[in-house]
């Protein structure tokens, strides 16, 4: 029979829901229990995609021994940390304060009030490999609270005031210092790998913000280091396994420091805002290569994460038939059986297929290890054809691996991984010429309007037609960003409008008058203390990306409130830049933005007039990050919002751009060139 979880929405929970183990979702209900029948809580937080976490599913919670243990001396709560990313932050704080290091699944003891007295991550069923067994590990918890219970009761009370100062105030007061920046162009020197691009050691992370980062120094400051590191990295993961060679979009991470074999995992967020640094760098490097990648990440997103009706989903599961990657990895038969006799060889060749392999039983994760003029000269073929027969196989290939067994999809789309997305796609929309990106970005922003608001309140997660969850600071901050890309990218104004609003929300629902934002609001319910993101992680933290969107808002309706909140939280936030800045690096982003020259271009004429359109591309193909674009001839739709569009509109059908500082104009200019020029200079 199926347990309570077969009445949730998220995948991962109802991955769960024949489990032997009578879990619960998190709720009052699963806590009430608890403290009437004074029984401690394990907590297990997980996500659908995660292939440790099938491991302990299959391993553990699938074991009637373990479900006997678990549903005889505890309360069992299970918990999707991307439905309840407040969750999931307080609890890996708490493990990693006890063993120093964290990672899913999450697996926790709880007082019944919901204190952490002792965890860990991933435990295997019986003792090995160094970790306690997790049968014995719950005879030993369940024998402890039964003969001292005082002493974990204490121990968690210790635990809770220690969270608690981790979550307090920010430890700010400094004013902004744009020395910041260089200090973290060194320190980001110093963890580079020289030999293959990224920071530190294995397992390494795509590290999309660093390198936003890296791109932003080496505009301000010419620092040719800079753009080496940046360059290198993204040539090196485009090359490597990380990169889906076949499908398109990146994996999670690779287990290795060469970027080779990656835990085969695709997260949404890790794709877009992957997509949007390599737009970025193919735009200020001028390097097609990086706007390619960039492309075939999109269309990836658009071929297998896109639903019906606009939006993303959150990611594909690493695990094929309970097996890692094996949707993902060739043999030289399966390449000659997809690409035929004549093109197996150089298919081989390209990607490093042979007999031996480089992954588990002679199969091989795909690479780039020969570029197309070395094929050309060992084949004695021209380069154009070698590219030709290539791209052909690489079509039958992708055909092929469509027909093996598909890794799950988490099919929950949710509003802040989706935001992300957007700001991808419509800046895609723009630097590839490309419609189809515009109107993925429309329509999943277009869901989330329509399907994700109740009342004033913003939704995190809607799947089936069911939207739900009170939205966290991250939905409000990245959807704000997101809108205000969408409409550079559109110049549709309500979109502008509606970003104001969020905005807003933001600061009503989850200011802290001490200083930055909580991660929860209110209304997220059963929590022991109120989390503050304080670094950027595998997403950027609502602090950096507010800092940003504050910082454009200011441009665009020329209110100073916007930048007097920006520099309240670079203040707040100015402990923490000071002692690890490379923790912040998104933030640091903003703080270039906040003390290098701000433009504000205003674009008159009609949309989609060649002229008109000429001086957008103009805007978009330039590499200057800090400036905000408007459209005059929206005068009317903007009402008194930005003010620079008053009396700019065009009277004569010319199209003609303004390049406006602190909003002081320029004159007007009708060549891009010179637009180009204004724009560089």
């Amino acid at each position: 029979m199926s347990n309570r979880l077969a009445r949730e929405q998220s995948p991962y929970l109802l991955q769960h829901k024949d489990n032997p183990v009578d879990w619960y979702p998190w709720g009052p209900e699963a806590f009430a229990r608890a403290k009437t029948e004074r029984k401690p809580i394990f907590l297990s937080i997980g996500y659908s995609t995660c292939h440790w976490c099938h491991v302990m599913e299959h391993e553990s919670f699938e074991n009637d021994r373990v479900a006997e243990a678990l549903n005889r001396d505890f309360v069992a709560i299970k918990v999707d940390r991307e439905e309840r990313p407040d969750v999931d932050d307080i609890y890996m704080t708490a493990v990693q304060t006890m063993t120093g290091t964290g990672g899913w699944p999450l697996s926790l003891f709880l007082t019944p009030d919901g204190k952490p007295f002792y965890g860990g991550t991933y435990f295997p069923p019986e003792d090995r490999w160094g970790r306690p067994g997790f049968l014995s590990m719950l005879s030993a918890v369940a024998r402890a609270w039964q003969s001292r219970p005082e002493e974990l009761e204490t121990s968690a009370a210790e635990m809770l005031s220690h969270l608690e100062k981790s979550a307090g105030g920010l430890p700010g007061g400094q004013s902004l210092d744009p020395a910041i920046l260089e200090r973290a162009a060194r320190a980001l020197a110093q963890e580079f790998d020289p030999a293959q691009g990224g920071f530190g050691g294995a397992p390494k992370f795509p590290p999309a913000m660093r390198l936003e980062l890296l791109i932003r120094w080496g505009r301000r400051t010419a620092d040719p280091s800079a753009r080496e590191m940046a360059e290198m990295t993204l040539q090196k993961m485009a090359e490597g396994g990380l990169y889906d060679q076949i499908g398109g979009g990146f994996h999670r991470y690779s287990v290795d420091a060469k970027w080779l074999v990656p835990h085969f995992e695709k997260m949404l967020y890790d794709n877009a805002m992957l997509a949007r640094v390599y737009l970025l760098a193919g735009r200020a490097y001028g390097r097609g290569d990086f706007t390619r990648i960039a492309r075939e990440t999109l269309d990836y997103l658009l071929a297998e994460m896109t639903p019906d009706g606009g939006g993303f989903f959150a990611a594909q599961d690493a695990d094929s038939d309970r097996e890692e990657g094996t949707f993902y990895v060739w043999d030289p038969e399966a390449i000659r059986r997809a690409a035929g006799d004549k093109a197996a060889p150089i298919v081989c060749a390209r990607f490093g297929v042979t007999e031996q392999g480089n992954f588990e039983r002679g199969q091989t994760v795909l690479s780039v290890v020969r570029g197309v003029s070395e094929l050309a000269a060992q084949y004695g073929r021209g380069e154009a054809e070698i590219t030709a027969i290539l791209e052909a196989s690489r079509r039958q290939m992708y055909a092929v691996r469509m027909r093996r067994v598909h890794p799950g999809t988490d099919d929950k789309l949710l509003t802040d991984w989706t935001s992300l997305a957007i700001s991808a796609f419509a800046l895609g929309a723009r630097l590839c010429r490309e419609p189809r990106y515009e109107q993925a970005a429309r329509d999943a922003a277009e869901r989330i309007l329509r399907n994700c608001r109740r009342g004033g309140e913003l939704l995190h997660r809607e799947r089936n037609g069911q939207a739900d969850i009170p939205g966290f600071s991250p939905d409000y901050a990245f959807l704000a960003e997101a809108l205000l890309d969408l409409y550079e990218a559109t110049f549709e104004a309500r979109y502008l409008r509606e970003a104001v609003v969020l905005q807003e929300g933001l600061e009503q629902r989850f200011s802290d008058p001490g200083g930055g934002y909580y991660l929860s609001g209110q209304a997220h319910d059963g929590l022991i203390l109120r989390p503050k993101e304080l670094y950027d992680g595998a997403t950027p933290s609502t602090n950096s990306v507010a800092a940003s969107n504050l910082l454009r808002l200011a441009s665009f309706t020329g209110e100073g409130r916007y930048r007097e909140r920006a520099e309240r939280l670079f203040g707040a936030c100015s402990g923490y830049l000071s002692r690890v800045p490379l923790a912040l690096p998104r933030l640091l982003c903003a703080v270039d933005a906040a003390t290098s020259p701000q433009r504000e271009i205003v674009i008159a004429g009609e949309l989609g007039h060649p002229d008109f359109e000429r001086l957008r591309e103009a805007v978009f193909d330039s590499p200057s990050p800090n400036r905000v674009l408007v459209h005059a001839d929206a005068e009317e739709s903007l009402g008194n919002l930005v003010p620079l569009v008053a009396r700019r509109g065009s009277k004569d059908g010319i199209a003609r751009a303004y390049v406006c500082r602190d909003s002081t104009c320029g004159l007007p200019l009708s060549d891009p060139s010179e637009l180009r020029a204004a724009l560089d200079a």
